[in-house]
C-alpha cells in the first residue's frame, strides 16, 4: 500500500511538471521562452494587449530607457507649438556637465531642437536629453516634475523620475509594464519618432567660440541590424541597472513592443528581446473591425433639446489571438453608457462589446460628436410656441 501511494504521487508530479493535456483544451498562458532577464513584457501596439510577461511590475533602474519619456514630452511640445524643430537652443552649464553617454555639448553652444532630439535618440546623449528638458520646461527640475505628472496620467504605477536622461539616482525607477505603456503612447501618437530611432549614422556640427566642428553620431541600438523589422525604440545601460531596452518591430502591419530589464549582458538583452518578438509574430493573429458602428451614425437620447446626436467609434477594435483560433464567429453587442442629456462632445455614450463563444474579447467606445443641453422649462415653452406659430 505504501509503494502504491508513492507511485501515485510520482505520476501526479510528472503530469504537473510536464503539463500533460488530460483531454481539456488548456492554453498555456506563459510558455517557457527561456528568458534570462529578470523582468520582461511583450505588448501588441494598437490593442495594448499584453502577450507575455515576467515580473513586469517590479521597479528597476531604467538607465537611458528613461529618455522615452523625454522623447514623448518633446514631441508633445512640438505638437502644442511650444517649440519648433528649427528653434535654436542655448546649452546650459547643467546640460553640458552631464556625464555618461554624451555628444560633448559646451556651455553657451547653440543647437537646433531637431539636432538635440537626434543626439538624444540616436546617440543616447545625456547632455542633449537634459538640454531638451530644459528647453521644454525652463529647468531640469521643472521638467522632471512634468515627467512624473505625465507618468501618473498614463497610469504608470511603478515609475518615478529624478532626471531627464537616466543617470543613476536614488528612487529613479520604472517597471517593464510602465515602459511598455510609455512606448505605446509615444508610437501611437507620434509615429514619426521612428524617423529618428532608425537613423544608423549621422552627424551634427558643434558651434562654439572656438569655431565649428563636425561630430559623428552612431545609433546605440544595435538591435536594428540584428532583427528583421526592428525600428526602435531605446536601449539603456549602467553598471547598476544592467542592460535594458524597449525593442519595437513591425512585420506585415503588426507592431510589437518587447521590454527587457536588467539583463546581465548586452547579448542576453538582445537575445531575450528576439525571443519575445519571435514568439509574438509566430503566434499572434490580429482581428480588426474598422466598421465598428456598421453604418450607425446617430444615438437616441432623452431629456435633451434634441432627440438624437451624431456619434462615431473612438477607434477601430483590435484583438490579438495568441495560440487561439480567430476563425470562430465574433458577435457584437451595443451597451448603453449614457443616453440622457446633458451630453458633451467627446463623452462616451455607448460601447460595442465583442464576444466569441461566450468569452468577452473587449469593447470599442462610442463617443458623442456634439454637445446637447438638458431640456429645461424655457425649451419646452419655445417648442409649444413654435408649434402654435406653425399651426396658425
Amino acid at each position: 500500500m505504501k509503494k502504491l501511494c508513492i507511485y501515485v504521487l510520482v505520476i501526479a508530479f510528472a503530469f504537473s511538471v510536464l503539463n500533460v493535456n488530460m483531454g481539456c483544451n488548456q492554453v498555456v498562458a506563459s510558455p517557457n521562452l527561456n528568458i534570462e532577464s529578470p523582468a520582461v513584457l511583450l505588448m501588441e501596439l494598437n490593442s495594448g494587449q499584453v502577450l507575455y510577461e515576467k515580473d513586469a511590475d517590479t521597479p528597476h533602474r531604467p538607465a537611458s530607457v528613461t529618455k522615452i519619456m523625454t522623447m514623448l514630452l518633446a514631441f508633445e511640445a512640438l505638437d502644442a507649438k511650444k517649440l519648433h524643430l528649427e528653434d535654436s537652443i542655448s546649452i546650459s552649464a547643467n546640460a553640458a556637465g552631464m556625464g555618461g553617454s554624451q555628444v560633448y555639448l559646451e556651455e553657451g553652444e547653440t543647437q537646433t531642437f531637431q539636432d538635440l532630439l537626434k543626439c538624444m535618440i540616436v546617440s543616447s546623449a545625456n547632455d542633449a536629453a537634459t538640454a531638451v528638458g530644459e528647453a521644454i520646461a525652463g529647468s531640469e527640475e521643472s521638467f522632471v516634475a512634468l515627467m512624473n505628472k505625465r507618468a501618473k496620467q498614463l497610469g504608470m504605477e511603478h515609475t518615478h523620475f529624478e532626471n531627464a536622461c537616466g543617470l543613476e539616482a536614488k528612487g529613479h525607477e520604472m517597471s517593464a509594464r510602465d515602459i511598455a505603456i510609455l512606448s505605446r503612447e509615444l508610437l501611437l501618437n507620434h509615429p514619426e519618432v521612428t524617423d529618428y530611432t532608425t537613423i544608423w549614422m549621422d552627424s551634427i556640427v558643434h558651434k562654439t567660440k572656438r569655431g565649428e566642428s563636425e561630430f559623428g553620431l552612431a545609433n546605440t541600438n544595435k538591435f536594428l541590424k540584428k532583427y528583421n523589422g526592428a525600428n526602435g525604440l531605446k536601449t539603456g545601460y549602467t553598471s547598476a541597472a544592467g542592460f535594458s531596452m524597449s525593442a519595437t518591430a513591425t512585420r506585415e502591419g503588426t507592431t510589437l513592443i518587447a521590454v527587457v530589464m536588467g539583463a546581465k549582458t548586452k547579448d542576453i538583452r538582445y537575445s531575450d528581446a528576439a525571443k519575445l518578438l519571435d514568439y509574438g509574430f509566430a503566434n499572434c493573429s490580429i482581428y480588426e473591425d474598422k466598421k465598428v458602428l456598421d453604418g450607425t451614425t446617430t444615438w437616441n437620447i432623452s431629456d435633451g433639446v434634441k432627440k438624437q446626436i451624431a456619434i462615431k467609434a473612438k477607434a477601430p477594435f483590435r484583438y490579438v489571438f495568441i495560440g487561439e483560433s480567430s476563425d470562430k464567429k465574433i458577435e457584437k453587442k451595443w451597451v448603453a453608457i449614457k443616453n440622457c442629456a446633458p451630453i458633451h462632445k467627446g463623452d462616451i455614450v455607448a460601447k460595442i462589446e465583442y464576444k466569441q463563444g461566450g468569452k468577452v474579447l473587449g469593447h470599442a467606445n462610442v463617443v458623442a460628436l456634439e454637445t446637447v443641453e438638458k431640456q429645461k422649462y424655457r425649451h419646452a415653452l419655445c417648442k409649444i410656441f413654435e408649434q402654435y406659430i406653425h399651426i396658425y
